[in-house]
C-alpha cells in the first residue's frame, strides 16, 4: 500500500501506474481503434519492447488492456483488483462489456496489518500566521458568523450577513484583521429525531446541535450570533440543556449572542438586531491579529469531487504527499466519503494502528452500506454519470484513486459525524464518518474542526465553504487551462511536466502554508460559501 501510488511510468499515449502489476493502461488521450503502442520490456516481461493494437476507440481517461486476462480472474489497476475480465486480450478497451464490476470482499482478520512509519520532520518546523484563540486552537480565518438554530431562522440568518456587506458595516481597510460576516443557512433543525436508547452513534437532533456548535466554536470564528425562531425542537433552550450552559461564549471564549425571532417580534426586528450587534462583534474579532503557529495545530480536510480517472494518478496521490508532511509536521489530516472506501477500504484499514481499529474501519462501512440498502440502494451505484464519463468504470476503482487522498501515514483513528478532532491527541489521520457528497461532507469535516480543505477534482467544481479555505487542485492540465478562475494547483503536471509526486506534494503543502497565512484560494475569490447538515436518520438502526 505505501508505494503502490508512484510515479506512473509514462509513455506518449497512455499510463501504466504499476508495471510490475497492473492488467491496464489509462489513456491521457483519445486513442482511436487500430492504433500500434509499443510497450517496454518491464511491462511485458519480455526481453525487448512489444508491440500492442488498440482493439477501439478509448477516450481520454479510460483504461484498456496490456496483458490477457483469462475470463473470471481478476483485472488490476493500482496493483489491485478492480474487476472479474470477460477473457481480456491486448488491446481491448475496458468496459461493461469486457469487464465485470465486482468490489473484492476482505474482512478484518484478513488484513495484512502494515506499521506505516514516517520520517521526523527536520528542523526547522513549517509554520504559518494564524489567530490563536483562548482555547489553544488556532484559525486561518477570523470571520464573524451568523448561525440559525433551525430552517425556521434561515432567512434571518441570510439576510442579516447580506445586509451587513450591502450597508458597508464590514471594511477590511478599517478591519484588517476579520474576514467578514457570514451566515450557514440550512434545512435542518425543527422537528428531528433523537437517537435511539443506546446507540453507538448520535442522532440527527444530537448531530445538529454538535455540528452548529462547532462551527460557533471553530477557530475560524472570531465571534457568532446564535438565532432562533423560538418554538423548534433545536432551539436555543435545547442548546442550553445539551451543553449544560446558556453561554456559549464563554465556553469557547468568544462573544457569543442570542436572538429569538418570536420573542422580538418577527423577521424585521431580528434582522435589525442582529446588524446592531455587527459592530462590537466586528470591533472586538479584530483585536484578534495573525500571528506564527506550527503546521500541528493545522487539521486538513481531505476531499475529491468531480473525479476521473488522472484523479487517481496525479492530484490525490499529490495530496497524500502533503498530506504526509503535514502529519510529519506533528498536524492531523481528516478524510470522509465513506462510500468512496468500498473496495479499498481494507488498504486504508492496513495502516490503522492496531487489528482492533482496523476492523472498527470495517465496521463502518458496513453500517453504511446498511444505511444504503434500507433506502433500496447500493453502494456500486456510487461512481456518478460524469465520473464514468471520466473513465472512473466502477465504486472499486474510482475508491482505490480516492485512497491517494490519505498519503502513507498511520491512521490514527475513526470518527462520526458531528465528532471534534481536536479531541485526539495523536497526529496522523482520521476517518471522519461522512457522505460522498461534497456539500455535505466538507461541512462535515470543518464541524470536525479543520480549518482548511484540500479538494481535488477532475471533472472541475466550484465549491467552497462557509468558514475554510478550500485550495482546489486539478487532476489534469486541460481542466486547469480551461477554469484557471477555479483551480489553485495544476496536479496535471505530473502527467504533462513529468513532475513527481513527492515534488507536487511539497507544491501543495505549500499552497497549505499560503492559504493557512491568509492567501485567499480560488474558492474564496468566487465567494463559495456553501453549507449543509446531513441528515443521519437512518444510519443508526
Amino acid at each position: 500500500m505505501t508505494n503502490q501510488f508512484k510515479l506512473p511510468r509514462l509513455y506518449d499515449m497512455a499510463v501504466i501506474v504499476n508495471p510490475d502489476r497492473d492488467h491496464v493502461a489509462v489513456a491521457k488521450q483519445f486513442i482511436p481503434a487500430q492504433t500500434h503502442l509499443t510497450l517496454e520490456a518491464p511491462v511485458t516481461g519480455s526481453e525487448g519492447e512489444e508491440r500492442l493494437t488498440v482493439r477501439a476507440d478509448v477516450p481520454a481517461g479510460h483504461r484498456f488492456a496490456i496483458r490477457e486476462v483469462p475470463s473470471g480472474e481478476w483485472v488490476r489497476q493500482y496493483g489491485h483488483p478492480f474487476a472479474r475480465s470477460k477473457g481480456l486480450k491486448p488491446g481491448d478497451p475496458i468496459n461493461d462489456q469486457t469487464v465485470a464490476s465486482e468490489v473484492p470482499q476482505v474482512s478484518a482478520g484478513e488484513i495484512e496489518m502494515e506499521a506505516p512509519h514516517l520520517a521526523p520532520w527536520e528542523e526547522p518546523y513549517p509554520t504559518f500566521e494564524g489567530f490563536h484563540r483562548p482555547d489553544g486552537l488556532v484559525g486561518t480565518r477570523n470571520w464573524i458568523l451568523i448561525v440559525p438554530v433551525s430552517m425556521c431562522a434561515a432567512h434571518e440568518a441570510s439576510q442579516i450577513a447580506l445586509q451587513a456587506e450591502v450597508r458597508g458595516l464590514y471594511n477590511r481597510e478599517r478591519m484588517p484583521n476579520v474576514d467578514g460576516v457570514v451566515a450557514i443557512p440550512h434545512d435542518g433543525g425543527c422537528g428531528c429525531p433523537n437517537a435511539r436508547e443506546g446507540a453507538a452513534i448520535p442522532g440527527v437532533y444530537e448531530a445538529t446541535l454538535r455540528m452548529l456548535a462547532q462551527h460557533v466554536r471553530h477557530p475560524n470564528v472570531g465571534g457568532a450570533i446564535l438565532i432562533e425562531l423560538g418554538c423548534e425542537k433545536t432551539n436555543l433552550a435545547a442548546f442550553d440543556t445539551y451543553f449544560g450552559t446558556s453561554d456559549l461564549g464563554s465556553l469557547y471564549g468568544k462573544p457569543v449572542h442570542r436572538l429569538s425571532i418570536q420573542a422580538l417580534g418577527g423577521t424585521r426586528a431580528t434582522i435589525e438586531q442582529g446588524l446592531a450587534l455587527l459592530p462590537e462583534l466586528l470591533a472586538t474579532a479584530d483585536r484578534t491579529q495573525r500571528s506564527p503557529a506550527p503546521a500541528s495545530a493545522l487539521s486538513l480536510g481531505l476531499e475529491c469531487g468531480g473525479s476521473d480517472a488522472f484523479s487517481g494518478m496525479t492530484a490525490n496521490p499529490g495530496l497524500g504527499e502533503a498530506s504526509d508532511l503535514l502529519v510529519r509536521a506533528g498536524g492531523r489530516s481528516v478524510i470522509g466519503e465513506v462510500p468512496e472506501f468500498f473496495g479499498a477500504a481494507h488498504l486504508f484499514a492496513a495502516r490503522a494502528t492496531n487489528r482492533r481499529l482496523a476492523a472498527e474501519i470495517l465496521e463502518m462501512l458496513e453500517r453504511y452500506g446498511g444505511y444504503a440498502a434500507r433506502a433500496g440502494h447500493s453502494m456500486t451505484e456510487n461512481p456518478s454519470p460524469g465520473n464514468r464519463a471520466g473513465g472512473l468504470l466502477n465504486i472499486t476503482i474510482k475508491s482505490l484513486g480516492a485512497l491517494a487522498k490519505s498519503g502513507s501515514a498511520p491512521v490514527q483513528g475513526v470518527m462520526e459525524y458531528g465528532e471534534w478532532v481536536w479531541d485526539r491527541e495523536d497526529a496522523g489521520v482520521y476517518l471522519l464518518n461522512t457522505p460522498g457528497y461534497d456539500q455535505l461532507s466538507v461541512p462535515g469535516m470543518v464541524g470536525a474542526g479543520c480549518q482548511i480543505v484540500c479538494f481535488t477534482t477532475g471533472r472541475g467544481t466550484g465549491i467552497g465553504n462557509a468558514i475554510a479555505p478550500v485550495i482546489k487542485i486539478s487532476s489534469n492540465t486541460s481542466l486547469y487551462d480551461h477554469m484557471q478562475a477555479d483551480m489553485d494547483v495544476n496536479a496535471g503536471a505530473v502527467l504533462t511536466e513529468g513532475i513527481s509526486l513527492p515534488e507536487m506534494g511539497r507544491t501543495i503543502f505549500e499552497q497549505i502554508l499560503k492559504a493557512a497565512s491568509g492567501e485567499q484560494t480560488r474558492a474564496e475569490e468566487n465567494r463559495h460559501r456553501e453549507f449543509a447538515l446531513w441528515n443521519v436518520e437512518g444510519l443508526w438502526l
